[in-house]
């Protein structure tokens, strides 16, 4: 057997960008993508990105380039998905929500050689261009228009607009394949909830791992109703614009998310599926017009830990919740909280704490564990014992683009990714993350976990939001303080004291807050992750209180 090897024939690198030619094949009549009055089919989704992949080899981007996209859940966004790297090009989504500031960092890090930008955004990308160095060459500009929105902005300072690439692009392009399946694919900038954002290079073969193994795991159907509620510029939408077209499903565009569209929609369009992080549950078990769904909607979430209180509430609704766990970093979800049939047989509150767990590991991850950070040994199968997770396979990023000391930190010599994430393992090997590792606080040397506390603030009545960040303290090094957000509509607001008291009895006294302060709303990324690191400098400011002896 030693003389047969790797041939041309067996070894085709790995690639979700063939998922869309058989779509054509294969769905090519079905409805690929709906927005608002605009409906493509499968075989108009592949002739457009060919297009659109031709004109944009004509403008000179060829393999290795990267090209930047700024624009909302809308066609053009997930046509981009395959229409850059169609030229061989790196795909690089950016954050709706970010400054002009952060953007010209990102695009100068990226070397990016053409943005294509929605009309709404086109004021702040062209703010953050102005901010480039004189010596530092601009790339070009496409202009996403879109007859529904206010469109009045001039088109002066861009070479053409995405319709005229479709237009102009020749639909019998033959796409550049990857030499090699590690080739780049996708350059993601992290949300940078803990410090600056990196840029996250993963390749075809990660992203094809990835894709296959979510689908799979989340057990999707060929043709489903997939409504895009989770933003595509966050970790590629999960994987998940590939993902659809690999089953034929049908693409629900929206600009934005509004729980009332959400559910108009789930009515009028007949939605199977959606994704979204424990932000978009809690929108829709609060929305105001909230109504039990007549069908399942089945509801994938990760992003952060969510509540047992809002899963519970959301499954009240009719939709179907399943956990996951990923980072940028391992290009989407890589565990998952597999659900065994029996658990169904448990009262409610006990299925909802089981579904908060994270899970096990997916069967394209090839290892997860839980292990000391200082010696690398697991730590005990208890679900209390806390450690760093820590995982190995396929779809782990290549590392991080020009940050060779960032991507020795966390891929280590000893061959794991070190997420920085800190968790349990449960007896029957089940994942719970607890925290990240900056966000786990110190108490009188207790290491107290703020999902812990920000759990049970959920379960209040009244509150919204919730976020448990590390407040100084002169005798306990540091306390609990909470930052909460009411409900709408509410006849009466909980005090301070309340609220402690509230947590009092049902949390070990160490890890009752010992502040609160109440806001509008919290900040957040556009993802729906609160951004703890505002948080923090917040509390830190505030300095440790007068007195704190307890």
């Amino acid at each position: 057997m030693e003389n047969l090897k790797p041939t041309p024939a067996n070894s085709s690198p790995l690639t979700t960008l063939g998922f869309l030619e058989r779509a054509a094949t294969v769905y090519g009549d079905c409805t690929s993508i709906i927005y608002n009055t605009t409906s493509y089919t499968w075989s108009d989704t592949h002739r457009r990105c060919l297009q659109v992949a031709s004109s944009l080899a004509s403008l000179g981007i060829k393999r290795g380039h990267v090209v930047s996209v700024v624009a909302p859940n809308i066609p053009a966004m997930y046509e981009l998905h395959f229409a850059v790297p169609m030229t061989g090009a790196v795909l690089n989504t950016i954050n709706l929500r970010l400054d002009a500031r952060t953007i010209s960092v990102i695009l100068r890090h990226a070397e990016s050689k053409l943005i294509i930008v929605d009309c709404l955004s086109r004021a702040v990308v062209l703010e953050a261009l102005s901010l480039f160095p004189p010596n530092i060459q601009r790339p070009m500009l496409i202009l996403i228009t879109d007859d529904t929105v206010d469109t009045s902005s001039p088109t002066v300072d861009f070479l053409d607009t995405y319709e005229g690439l479709v237009k102009k692009g020749d639909p019998g392009f033959k796409w550049v394949r990857p030499i090699n399946e590690w080739d780049p694919m996708v350059l993601n900038y992290t949300s940078g909830t803990t410090s600056a954002p990196k840029g996250v290079v993963n390749c075809h073969r990660g992203i094809f791992i990835v894709t296959v193994d979510s689908l799979i795991e989340w057990a999707v159907p060929k043709q489903p109703v997939y409504l895009w509620t989770l933003a595509m510029f966050h970790a590629n939408g999960w994987s998940y614009p590939w993902g659809i077209a690999a089953v034929g499903g049908t693409n629900i565009c929206i600009r934005k998310f509004d729980s009332d569209i959400v559910y108009r929609l789930i009515e009028q369009r007949g939605v199977t599926h959606m994704c979204g992080a424990p932000v978009v549950l809690n929108m829709l078990s609060n929305s105001p017009n909230q109504k039990p769904l007549k069908n399942p909607v089945q509801i994938l979430t990760a992003g952060a830990p969510p509540p047992d209180a809002i899963l519970f509430r959301t499954e009240s609704l009719g939709f179907v919740v399943s956990h996951g766990y990923g980072l940028t970093e391992t290009a989407g979800l890589v565990v998952y909280c597999a659900w065994k049939q029996q658990w169904n047989r448990l009262p409610a509150t006990e299925r909802a704490r089981l579904k908060a767990r994270q899970g096990v590991r997916t069967i394209g991850m090839t290892e997860m564990d839980v292990v000391d950070p200082e010696t690398g040994i697991s730590v005990k199968r208890d679900g209390s014992s806390l450690g760093e997770v820590v995982l190995r396979g396929g779809s782990v990023m290549l590392g991080y683009l020009k940050d060779p000391t960032g991507t020795s930190n966390c891929m280590k010599e000893n061959g794991w990714f070190y997420t920085g994430d800190v968790g349990v393992m449960h007896p029957d090997g089940y994942l719970q993350i607890k925290d990240r590792s900056k966000d786990v606080i110190i108490s009188g040397g207790e290491n107290l976990s703020s999902v812990e506390v920000e759990s049970i603030l959920y379960t209040h009545p009244a509150i919204n939001e919730a976020a448990v960040v590390a407040r100084p303290d002169e005798f306990w090094g540091e306390t609990p303080c909470a930052f909460v957000s009411f409900k709408s509509h509410l006849d009466k607001k909980p005090v301070e004291k309340e609220i402690m008291e509230y947590c009092r009895a049902k949390l070990p006294h160490y890890m009752v807050p010992k502040t609160v302060i109440f806001k509008e709303e919290l900040p957040k990324t556009s993802t729906g992750k609160i951004q703890k690191f505002l948080l923090r400098e917040v509390a830190k400011n505030m300095g440790p209180p007068r007195s704190s002896r307890m």
